[in-house]
């Protein structure tokens, strides 16, 4: 039973169902589903029957089940989206309207939505030699309270086609993963899958994860990165799939973020579990006087008309983007090895900045590979089975704001400065300081992509110099040299 469909002051009731024959298998645990039966009493025979009191027991003999939580793919058979509805999607600048078409009414947070995005298309599960490699996107956001978060959590479970909504406080460790019940009926024990058992295949959604119990917490571990939860209490031992995307919000310690704390200080989030999020946003409210009269002008609007304001393109609706979300999951993109090399080098880079400047964020083997599962769900937004250079350089430029995003002051430092002047004290020191005199094209493109600037950024400051006469470019793009 939803939520709204309970009345007021009363408890979700509960009634037992009978299914036979073609109506069986039809659901699966977590699905939300409509049944027409004939609700009929219990009988009961032998000695039961002396017991059974003036009262009987009831349950629903189910001849029709329809699931209700099926996206429009099921409904439609193949489910492939007309002409003008590709048209629509697939225009000019589609990945920005894709995103921003996610919770319309909150105003702000682009780069936000475009990961939660991603974390709705997924990227390509990795099976190689049965050690296996997750495409599931987890993001964590945290941040002051009041920024939205648990309105983006509550649109990404609406969106999503299969997708479980529990908070911290009121979840278990067991009610997470799963539980080992008696069968009232046979007496045996019996597995109960948890919330991110039922969210298999989909996405499970966190509120208030900093208020979990510590020991709760831990039992996410293993699903975070095996996509499994293995059982072995009371003589059962089994081994449940929890294939699904976890999406959890969470405060700083304290209530809001302190600046002069450290990132240890503020988050009190174990390294194990931070480093199994490819993605740690932190949105923090800071008075601007602009941004502020925009969100409140934004915030007035939808609450007097209901809806979002109006902007320069059509939103898309939500079946329209399940749809085109259930699309583009079909495609497997594949990495070619000529971006291999690529994906390395900006990788190592990534690490040798990660300790030179002690960073306190978290650049693993985790991180690149939350690169490629970055990569990948972007190459099936395209709707294509290759991964591309752009690709790589999207997802290293969320990482990298992701990044800024959690050193707050000290990440916003670069950002302050010209993106022109940042990309030239980059290149310069890429050559090898002030004696320094040329450097390779694709190295120093790389190297500026990696810090968080998209190509059309580099391109613009190399011109800029160029015409300054600081550098010279060779006419086939392949090296720079200063004067």
């Amino acid at each position: 039973m939803q939520s709204d469909q309970v009345p007021v002051g009363h408890l979700p009731r509960s009634i037992s169902v009978a299914v036979h024959g073609e109506n069986t298998r039809l659901a699966q645990p977590g699905d939300h589903v409509s049944i027409t039966g004939v609700f009929l009493p219990l009988l009961r025979a032998g000695f039961r029957q002396m017991a059974q009191g003036l009262i009987s027991e009831t349950y629903l003999e189910a001849h029709r089940i329809v699931k209700m939580n099926k996206s429009e793919e099921d409904e439609l058979g193949s489910g492939e989206l007309t002409e003008d509805e590709l048209r629509q999607i697939t225009e000019e600048d589609f990945y920005d309207k894709l995103a921003a078409s996610i919770a319309p009414e909150i105003y702000g947070h682009e780069d936000v939505k475009k990961a939660l995005l991603l974390l709705l298309v997924g990227g390509v599960d990795r099976n190689p030699r049965g050690m296996k490699i997750r495409g599931n996107i987890n993001i964590c956001l945290m941040g002051d309270p009041g920024v939205a978060k648990s309105q983006l959590l509550s649109y990404i479970d609406r969106l999503a086609p299969r997708s479980q909504y529990t908070t911290g406080r009121g979840s278990s460790g067991v009610g997470l993963t799963a539980a080992v019940l008696r069968d009232p009926v046979t007496g045996e024990l019996a597995l109960e899958g948890g919330a991110l058992v039922l969210a298999d295949q989909g996405v499970c959604c966190i509120d208030e994860f900093d208020k979990m119990l510590e020991s709760d917490r831990t039992a996410i571990h293993e699903v975070m990165e095996q996509q499994t939860i293995s059982i072995a209490k009371a003589g059962v031992l089994a081994t449940l799939n929890a294939r699904c995307a976890i999406l959890a919000a969470a405060n700083p310690a304290y209530g809001r973020y302190n600046p002069k704390r450290s990132l240890e200080q503020n988050v009190q989030l174990p390294a194990a579990l931070l480093s199994r999020f490819d993605l740690l946003w932190l949105i923090q409210d800071r008075p601007d006087r602009d941004n502020d009269l925009r969100l409140a002008q934004h915030i007035t609007y939808v609450h007097q008309h209901s809806r979002q304001p109006p902007c320069a393109f059509q939103q898309l609706d939500m079946k329209l983007m399940r749809r085109y979300i259930s699309m583009c999951k079909r495609k497997q993109p594949a990495v070619p090895e000529a971006l291999a090399d690529y994906i390395t080098a900006a990788y190592v880079e990534m690490r040798k900045e990660a300790w030179a400047s002690k960073d306190t964020t978290f650049t693993s083997a985790r991180t690149l590979l939350g690169i490629l599962r970055l990569a990948s769900a972007l190459a099936r937004l395209r709707l294509v089975d290759v991964v591309e250079k752009e690709d790589v350089n999207e997802a290293m430029r969320l990482m990298e704001m992701s990044k800024d995003s959690l050193l707050g002051d000290k990440g916003q430092q670069t950002r302050t400065q010209r993106a022109a002047d940042v990309i030239f004290a980059a290149v310069r020191e890429l050559a090898g300081g002030v004696g320094g005199r040329a450097v390779r094209y694709a190295e120093a493109e790389q190297r500026c992509v990696s810090k968080g600037f998209t190509p059309a950024q580099f391109q613009a400051a190399l011109d800029e110099y160029e015409e300054l006469n600081v550098w010279q470019v060779n006419q086939a793009r392949t090296r720079i040299t200063f004067v």
